[in-house]
């Protein structure tokens, strides 16, 4: 099988979807075309892909393969390139996405796999849970900073000083994203507050903060009551919530976000899937930030494209036993692996995911995976 690397195109996105170490295990039996430069901006130059067994070639070129393996979702300048029966494996979020690419995937036949739906035989999301843990690492770096004066928050530091109380932290989920901006918050004294569905996860955090020996971390099980109790309180609101392949539910209302300090900041982690925050919009690395109801509103789409260095060998080191997987034998692999069929949203003109289905209102386009292949 030839496997096409592209070069991302999103705003500020320099993560890669193989690293040359990648390249060598998959040139041994599959020819990899990497497009020119596509490495850089994670620190790999197109000549250790070559020394690893690939080929570099142009745009155009590598749309051509079989596989496309990405980073982010196609943008529209890419949806020409897609083609019949062409295999797709990337971050696809179409529950929040574009409505076209999903009509474009299904037109053309794609089989589109979705890093964030894969599952693993515990049933959690093992191509997600790194870039989350790069993010939820992030929230509370990035709202920190936007409490700045300068740049239109409260003007706190969040860590406070000998004498001045630190701030409060308040985070809607205790998944991956959840509990490292918790690590992070509680790391830096903060008065961190989690709110979660769950009570065993927030069980969970609470052991390991005592076991930390943390003393400033307050869990809530999420209720209306407890949102409008807490919500208010943040300095720092963290969006972590996540159905995987589901658009995010809204549980923080617009009348809630009017109700938080002037100068507070909203970090919406959450806005992939079209955000967990009724005031979110998605919002770039060049343009990160925008103020509603006085509340500094932070929700870039790709955050841990912030470090790509990290972030791309975090992934590749979790996508790579798939990728080997689909090009050996993709309906062989999918049959075989449940958790990778759940990674299929498209296929053959069907949609394949019942919460993508759902989020776009084409349940009628709607087939399960195993029963399409024979």
């Amino acid at each position: 099988m030839i496997i096409g690397v592209p070069k991302e195109i999103k705003n500020s996105e320099n993560r890669v979807a193989i690293t040359p170490a990648g390249v060598k295990k998959i040139s041994k039996k599959h020819k990899v075309i990497i497009e020119t430069g596509a490495g850089v901006g994670s620190g790999f130059i197109d000549a250790e892909y070559k020394s690893s067994g690939a080929e570099i070639k142009s745009h155009r070129e590598i749309w051509k393969a079989d596989m496309i393996v990405k980073v982010k979702e196609p943008l529209i300048f890419e949806f020409p390139f897609l083609k019949e029966n062409q295999i797709l494996f990337t971050y696809l979020h179409l529950a929040g996405a574009d409505p076209e690419l999903t009509k474009l995937l299904l037109r053309n036949k794609v089989t589109a796999v979705a890093y964030e739906t894969v599952t693993n035989r515990k049933g959690q999301l093992p191509l997600l849970i790194p870039m989350s843990s790069v993010a939820g690492k992030m929230a509370v770096q990035v709202g920190t900073e936007f409490l700045a004066k300068y740049k239109g928050g409260r003007g706190i530091l969040l860590d406070g000083i000998y004498n001045v109380s630190s701030g409060t932290v308040v985070i809607i989920g205790a998944g991956t994203v959840g509990q490292n901006a918790a690590h992070v918050a509680l790391a830096r004294g903060a008065n961190t507050i989690v709110i979660n569905r769950s009570k065993q996860k927030l069980i969970d955090l609470q052991k390991w903060a005592k076991k930390m020996r943390y003393k400033n971390l307050k869990i809530a099980v999420s209720t209306e009551s407890q949102l409008k109790k807490y919500v208010p309180e943040a300095d720092i609101l963290i969006g972590a919530v996540l159905t995987a392949g589901h658009k995010a539910s809204k549980v923080i209302s617009e009348s809630l976000v009017k109700k938080m300090k002037k100068g507070s900041v909203i970090v919406d982690v959450a806005i992939d899937q079209g955000g967990c925050i009724a005031t979110s919009r998605p919002t770039s690395h060049k343009d990160p930030v925008y103020i509603k109801h006085n509340v500094v509103h932070y929700c870039v789409t790709n955050m841990p494209g912030a470090y790509p260095k990290t972030s791309t060998i975090g992934l590749t080191n979790e996508t790579l036993q798939y990728i080997i997987a689909l090009a050996n034998d993709p309906e062989k692999s999918i049959k075989a692996d449940k958790g990778l069929a759940a990674g299929v949203n498209t296929y053959k003109g069907f949609i394949t995911n019942k919460g993508v289905a759902n989020a776009l209102k084409m349940e009628y386009k709607y087939r399960a995976v195993l029963d399409l292949i024979r």
